[in-house]
């Protein structure tokens, strides 16, 4: 008599059991690309994704071909500080991308007189004078004053006589903004986590 935790099996139910029936190659395939599109595409749409840089305007912070992953989460939580070099469309045109440097944040007035950016802020109404080691120095030109707004960034490229930015088609809006630059990949020499970053130097 069959003890009650025991199965009454008979060969022909293992054997049965065991029959597998194949799939067919082209679904392992369907399945593998609906995982990946699943994985990829939120991540690149929300959370990173790669940019490859073009032309000299960030030079020599940023070489033309440098290839950087941009950190697109972190501006849902914090705004962007004076300093970090963020990616965004470029107002002008937002089929175009363009890489810069933030220098002036919402509420804040910028002067440029004589090559030299000054910041007023409600913690320095008279204002202050930004160090910026890593720039081309700027030629000089008529002073100019920008008065920025709620969501309203002030940028500048590091190669300043090269470059496109603020000076030349005004403030930048917050909305535009796609992130910030997180890691420089390639070339393996210039491998590097949040490249040109200087946020620590600078008094928001």
């Amino acid at each position: 008599m069959n003890s009650p935790f025991e199965e009454n099996t008979t060969p022909q139910d293992d054997a049965l059991s065991k029959v597998k029936k194949e799939e067919h190659p082209l679904t392992e395939i369907v399945r593998f690309s609906l995982i990946a599109i699943l994985i990829v595409v939120p991540v690149r749409m929300f959370i990173a994704q790669p940019f490859i840089v073009s032309g000299a305007s960030m030079e020599e912070t940023f070489q033309s071909g440098e290839y950087l992953i941009v950190d697109q989460l972190s501006y849902h939580f914090e705004a962007p500080a004076r300093g970090e070099v963020i990616i965004f469309k470029y107002p002008k045109d937002p089929s175009k991308y363009f890489i810069k440097r933030v220098i002036g944040l919402p509420g804040e007035t910028i002067e440029i007189i004589d090559g030299e950016v000054i910041i007023k802020n409600d913690a320095n109404p008279d204002g202050f004078t930004l160090s910026e080691p890593y720039i081309e120095p700027m030629p000089l030109v008529a002073p100019m004053r920008e008065t920025l707004g709620s969501g309203e960034y002030f940028v500048m490229g590091d190669n300043r006589p090269e470059s496109s930015d603020s000076r030349s088609w005004g403030v930048l809006q917050e909305e535009k903004i796609i992130g910030r630059a997180f890691l420089r990949l390639f070339p393996p020499t210039a491998l590097e986590i949040f490249p040109g970053n200087a946020s620590d130097q600078f008094i928001n």
